[in-house]
């Protein structure tokens, strides 16, 4: 079919010619105005026209999150939001037209306009969907998202909202036309829009300052709200710092660890199974506090729980390499290289140290130097049948499959002296909560079943949401019936830490990723159990009272890498006692 076949085929001229051909008896009733349309869209035009106008289209019909936080922040008063939110709009209309200028040069430009509409299509479904903001922590988050992940997002409310709103504008400029200028004309005239719009902008702010200026700094995700200047913005900051950032170097602490003085009689080996958790609220579970009995098993296994714990991050990739770095928050943050973690400390002290992942993003690089393992790859057709409903994703009970074979796979050596075995959760990853928990779990009822977590109620989402609890608390109470088996040949232990909380719908917010500074304590507040046998308290001289007492203590994930270090009586000289939780309860049995 030829370019333009579905566009009538009229010589350049006026809307006034275009318009002598309405319909006639003839024609359907509306054919003309569809064909005057089309013939005006088809006419001669510059690029800074299209510029003008798509700029100011995907400012009003791409940034309504944008628009219904200002409103909100305003309280519902018209005389507070109104002024904010026509500088907010005149604000990011200038800079698309700022954008889109940098673009506006011929027709080979069109898929990249085509691509902006629907980046900001794409990007308003997600900020109205579940209240995330596009900085580029979320995008690199969305760089590390598998397929399964993918698909939980995807849904047919996606694809309408993105063809409500940019199938007729990217439609338009895919057969939009332009009237053909010399290089350096055209380079002329793209400047003086850019200016002009940065000028106009520039002057709105200065104009509104006293105001707009409190505004931003008290509420500093507006600004990754602005589409679609935010998403690429945050693009652009990922592609420019994986291109132009120095090569991270590795930077040794492993360097004179070594066994302590338990390990010199020892009947047995100590045995330490560390679970990554995955989007657990401290909140939510029974053991903190919780109106609700969500951690039963748990609490029938005399458990210690933390009650004031604090995220590294509000996402795997931010969290999981902090919360097992030796560097406490602020230091790993600004670090610009990269230091060994405490998988690696614990093997260069002689210890089988083995990681297994039940979650498709990996380790985000803590197991890289240790053995470490998919707890979904080759497992047998009876054991994916049963644990593992969503095809290539399972129930975290799987990892405790076959784990005597991983550990007897490990150094025979090592294991003599002790094994840590750290296991990745699946945990209560949204938006499908109702995947992450079995049947026997799902105690709080009726649940919400679909991934647009809006559509659901609040008692919904939230019974979706415990029930992943519950599967958790079954899942750690195996663990632990697991290590009990297991007390003639090793002395066990097991601690539990989430990586990050979850938004469910508070502040029309949800699942996590925000930015740490903004976001609610709902996705920085995090569960930490642990769990000691008897013998495991012996050794450590662990006084139980002790513990118990110290529950509330403010703790983070700063105080993982300490604390396990303490628990299994490995000396190093990044060990520091100061934030090791259970320092100040050891030789006091």
């Amino acid at each position: 079919m030829p370019r333009n076949s579905l566009w009538p085929r009229t010589s350049p001229g006026s809307l006034d010619s275009a318009s002598a051909s309405l319909p006639d008896s003839d024609e359907p009733w509306g054919a003309g105005y569809w064909h005057a349309l089309c013939n005006w869209l088809q006419r001669p035009r510059s690029p800074r026209t299209l510029a003008l106008w798509l700029g100011l289209y995907l400012a009003l019909a791409c940034n309504w999150p944008l628009f219904w936080d200002l409103m909100h922040i305003g309280g519902g008063q018209r005389s507070e939001y109104l002024p904010n939110l026509l500088l907010m709009g005149l604000l990011v209309a200038c800079g698309n037209v700022a954008l889109l200028s940098l673009l506006a040069w011929s027709r080979w430009m069109k898929p990249l306009w085509v691509a902006v509409v629907l980046i900001a299509a794409v990007s308003q479904y997600y900020m109205a969907t579940y209240g995330v903001v596009m900085d580029p922590n979320m995008l690199a988050n969305a760089t590390h998202t598998d397929m399964n992940e993918v698909l939980d997002l995807f849904n047919w409310r996606l694809l309408f909202h993105v063809l409500l709103v940019g199938a007729l504008p990217a439609l338009a400029i895919w057969h939009a036309r332009f009237s053909p200028r010399p290089f350096v004309a055209q380079l002329w005239r793209n400047a003086l829009l850019f200016v002009a719009a940065a000028v106009v902008a520039a002057g709105g702010a200065l104009a509104m300052n006293r105001d707009f200026a409190p505004l931003m700094r008290n509420h500093t995700k507006l600004r990754y709200m602005t589409n679609p200047l935010a998403p690429i913005y945050s693009a652009t900051t990922l592609g420019v710092r994986a291109l132009f950032s120095h090569k991270r170097q590795l930077i040794p602490v492993s360097g004179g660890a070594a066994l302590g003085a338990s390990y010199a009689a020892q009947a047995r080996p100590p045995l330490l199974v560390v679970v990554v958790g995955e989007t657990a609220r401290a909140d939510h579970f029974g053991l903190n506090g919780y109106g609700r009995d969500t951690t039963r098993d748990l609490a029938a296994r005399n458990v210690l729980s933390w009650r004031q714990v604090q995220s590294c991050g509000t996402s795997t990739l931010a969290s999981v390499p902090c919360m097992f770095s030796p560097l406490d928050k602020a230091a790993f943050e600004s670090a610009n290289d990269d230091y060994e973690n405490l998988t690696d400390v614990l093997q260069a002290a002689g210890l089988a140290v083995f990681w297994l992942d039940n979650q498709p993003g990996g380790c985000k690089g803590v197991c890289d130097r240790i053995p470490h393992a998919s707890a979904f790859a080759g497992l047998d057709a009876v054991t994916r049948d049963a644990l593992c409903p969503a095809g290539d994703e399972c129930l975290d009970e799987v990892m405790l499959r076959g784990l005597d074979a991983r550990i007897e796979a490990l150094s025979p050596e090592r294991r003599k002296r002790g094994v840590v075995l750290l296991l990745h959760q699946m945990g209560s990853h949204g938006p499908a909560y109702y995947l992450r928990s079995s049947r026997s779990s799902k105690r709080f009822m009726p649940e919400c079943r679909v991934n647009v977590l809006s559509d659901c109620s609040r008692d919904e989402l939230v019974n979706a949401f415990d029930n992943t609890i519950v599967y958790t608390d079954q899942f750690l109470g195996k663990t632990i019936d697991w290590l009990k088996a297991r007390s003639d040949h090793y002395d066990t232990a097991m601690m539990y830490v989430g990586d990050h909380g979850e938004s469910l719908g508070e502040f029309g917010l949800f699942l996590h990723g925000m930015p740490y500074t903004v976001a609610p304590e709902a996705q920085k507040h995090v569960p930490w159990v642990m769990w000691f046998s008897d013998a495991m308290r012996e050794r450590d001289k662990l006084s139980l009272r002790c513990a118990q007492a110290g529950l509330d203590k403010p703790l983070s994930h700063d105080n993982l890498y300490h604390t396990v270090l303490g628990t299994m009586d490995v000396q190093s000289p990044s060990y520091k006692a100061s934030l090791d939780a259970l320092a100040d309860c050891r030789g006091k049995a």
